[in-house]
C-alpha cells in the first residue's frame, strides 16, 4: 500500500450512513455532536444555502475517495468530508437518486429527528460523481 493511500485511508469520515426517509435511501453523514449543535446554532431560523462540492480523487488502481464539501451561505461554516466510494457506495448511489443529503449527530434517530436535510443545487453534480466513481472502482481505468 502506498503511503498516499494509506494517508487518505487515515482520513476517511467514519460517519458514513443511510437511512430510509419517505421510503427513499437517503445518505447521511454523522458527525460529532459538539459540532452538529454548533453547526445548527450558527444556522437556525437563517434563510441559507449550502454550495455542496464532490471532489474525487483516484488513483486508477481501483481506489475512489470523495471529498465532500459543504460551504454554507450564512454562519462561516465550511465542512469537509473524505469519504471511501468503495465502501460507500450505496452512500453516492442514493445521493444521486436523492438529490438529498442529511447531516446528523450519533445520538439522532434517522428519519426522525434531529436530522439536518440538505437539498443538493445541483443535482446533476452527484449523477456526474456518480458516473466518475463507478468507472474510478473499475482497475486500470485511468483517464
Amino acid at each position: 500500500m502506498s503511503d498516499e493511500l494509506k494517508k487518505l485511508l487515515d482520513q476517511v469520515h467514519d460517519g458514513i450512513t443511510t437511512f430510509d426517509f419517505d421510503g427513499k435511501e437517503t445518505p447521511c453523514i454523522v458527525i460529532q455532536e459538539k459540532k452538529y449543535d454548533e453547526m445548527l446554532s450558527k444556522v437556525a431560523g437563517q434563510s441559507l444555502s449550502i454550495n455542496t462540492d464532490l471532489n474525487i480523487l483516484q488513483d486508477g488502481l481501483g481506489n475512489v475517495f470523495v471529498e465532500v464539501v459543504l460551504i454554507f451561505s450564512q454562519g462561516n461554516i465550511v465542512e469537509k468530508f473524505l469519504v471511501n466510494a468503495k465502501t460507500n457506495l450505496s452512500f453516492f448511489e442514493s445521493l444521486a437518486k436523492t438529490s438529498m443529503l442529511a447531516l446528523s449527530s450519533p445520538h439522532s434517530h434517522y428519519g426522525e429527528d434531529n436530522v439536518f436535510m440538505i437539498q443538493l443545487p445541483r443535482p446533476e453534480k452527484a449523477h456526474d460523481a456518480l458516473e466518475i466513481i463507478h468507472n474510478g472502482l473499475k482497475p486500470g481505468n485511468q483517464k
